[in-house]
């Protein structure tokens, strides 16, 4: 019984914590910052929300141009590297130099001595510093909600997007931004985008779509 009624306090805490930091994100949209960069980079993370599966489920393959809008300290961004291999690259672009910096102390560390091919991007969402029609693929992971700007962005991720190109996002529930798959596809498909595909489960999902 006392073990039941830890549970039940643990899981109103939890609950109470979801309400609350939600009502504080409906009214305040700002870029995860940086001292929480451990734990979106931690392990536990990784159990949550495999990086394997997520870039699976996003399409990118070897070979292709990428840009991850909003890498933070690069919780995705190494198996994304991986999976374009060396004739693909990863541009990591966040707004947060900081994150930028957690991510050049990973790609430092021995186990990570293969990777070469990211390059760090200290940007917004709003100014791509691409060209028209240049890269194969745009994702972000729990980011694009995030964005207060979301048409804005998406008109820029549109720009930047070859004309078969592909857009992924993905959500995942603990996130304090967390919508409906339906409320991101509404979203997205406002600014242009066909809906090409989804992945996933309510806990943790991806949405595809290509530039229409």
């Amino acid at each position: 019984m006392i073990a039941i009624y830890i549970l039940l306090i643990v899981l109103a805490c939890i609950i109470l914590w979801q309400i609350l930091i939600r009502l504080v994100r409906r009214f305040a949209k700002f870029p995860a910052p940086a001292f929480i960069g451990s734990f979106l980079d931690s392990d536990l993370r990784r159990k949550l929300q495999p990086p394997g599966r997520i870039v699976a489920d996003s399409g990118i393959k070897t070979g292709m141009q990428v840009l991850e809008v909003g890498c933070g300290s690069g919780a995705f961004t190494i198996a994304a590297a991986r999976a374009v291999g060396t004739d693909g690259i990863v541009y990591a672009l966040d707004i947060e130099e900081k994150m930028l910096k957690q991510l050049e102390s990973k790609l430092a560390r021995p186990d990570n001595s293969d990777i070469r091919n990211i390059e760090p991007v200290n940007r917004s969402a709003y100014e791509l510093p691409f060209k028209d029609g240049s890269l194969d693929l745009v994702f972000t992971v729990t980011v694009f909600q995030e964005i207060p700007d979301k048409q804005r962005a998406l008109n820029e991720m549109r720009r930047v997007l070859k004309p078969s190109g592909i857009l992924a996002i993905s959500e995942w529930l603990p996130d304090p931004d967390y919508p409906w798959k339906s409320t991101t596809r509404r979203q997205v498909e406002r600014a242009g985008f066909k809906f090409e595909g989804f992945s996933g489960n309510l806990w943790s999902y991806t949405v595809r779509f290509t530039r229409a």
